[in-house]
């Protein structure tokens, strides 16, 4: 088991997502970046989409009652074993009584968390995501109890890790494909959508990213219709809005532009204030 001494500010269990359920206005949630948790469970051998604890840029205080194997990949957030630094992206052996703590953080804005075996959280809708009326809870608290399973090889020496490039938490340039609406837009629209920077805003969260900019228009509002994770929605006001793993499953401003998966994790390692271009896949 792990007691949560300090919850952080947003850390909650996910894994790939609860699919299927759409047809119901169930989110696929999941993961924000899925190669940062991938690489983690890959590290400690477990299968890519076991779920994992995705924190969210200021780490929690947890203290472990059994013996496993953790490895932390994505966001540096200078990760601490009762006290002592570590390095991330490296199987790490702990002991009954240890304490993880996190520090500053050092890039990127995720960071995900892996135990040997996974996090055995309630299994809802084929899916061990934390999500506002699925789950009972939609983040972990102080005083939780979180069940692992003890692994008796932790006591081990282990020294394995593995090369990551984290290089797409500084990529600038976001690849996108045409949405559904994309020919809507007016020439001039879309010259100032790929030539022009945007900013996160401070309104981004797990549900959807805005940006700062916004492209005046005259699109006339569509019949509610699909949206999925990594939809570029444009408001009548000219608000640019990125869908994220949490969001709703229909909407009804038009889709104008659409992530390809590694954007996502992209942007999933991006705050307030940090700028993006669009680059469009033929």
């Amino acid at each position: 088991m792990v007691k949560v001494l300090n919850p952080g500010i947003y850390s909650s269990i996910q894994d790939f997502g609860r699919f299927g359920f759409q047809q119901f206005g169930v989110p696929l949630s999941g993961v924000m970046d899925k190669n940062a948790a991938s690489f983690a469970n890959a590290i400690i051998a477990n299968a890519k989409d076991l779920p994992v604890l995705e924190i969210t840029m200021m780490g929690p205080k947890l203290q472990f009652d059994c013996n496993t194997l953790i490895c932390i990949s994505g966001a540096d957030m200078s990760p601490k074993l009762n006290s002592i630094p570590f390095s991330i992206n490296k199987v790490i052996s702990v002991k009954k009584g240890d304490i993880l703590s996190f520090g500053r953080l050092v890039n990127g804005f995720r960071s995900y968390l892996a135990v040997s075996g996974g996090f055995k959280t309630d299994y809802i809708m084929q899916s061990y995501s934390m999500y506002y009326g699925i789950t009972k809870k939609t983040k972990i608290e102080k005083g939780d109890i979180l069940e692992i399973e003890s692994n008796k090889k932790s006591l081990e020496s282990h020294h394995a890790s593995i090369k990551v490039n984290n290089d797409y938490f500084n990529l600038k340039e976001i690849e996108v494909f045409k949405g559904p609406e994309f020919d809507k837009l007016s020439e001039a629209q879309k010259k100032i959508l790929f030539n022009q920077d945007f900013t996160i805003s401070k309104d981004n969260n797990r549900m959807a990213y805005q940006l700062n900019e916004e492209l005046e228009n005259d699109i006339e509002p569509i019949i509610t219709s699909l949206v999925l994770p990594g939809t570029l929605q444009l408001t009548p006001s000219g608000k640019i809005i990125l869908l994220m793993r949490d969001c709703q499953t229909t909407g009804g401003y038009p889709r104008v532009l659409q992530l390809s998966e590694d954007s996502i994790n992209a942007i999933a390692q991006k705050f307030t204030g940090n700028k993006v271009c669009f680059k469009l896949i033929s």
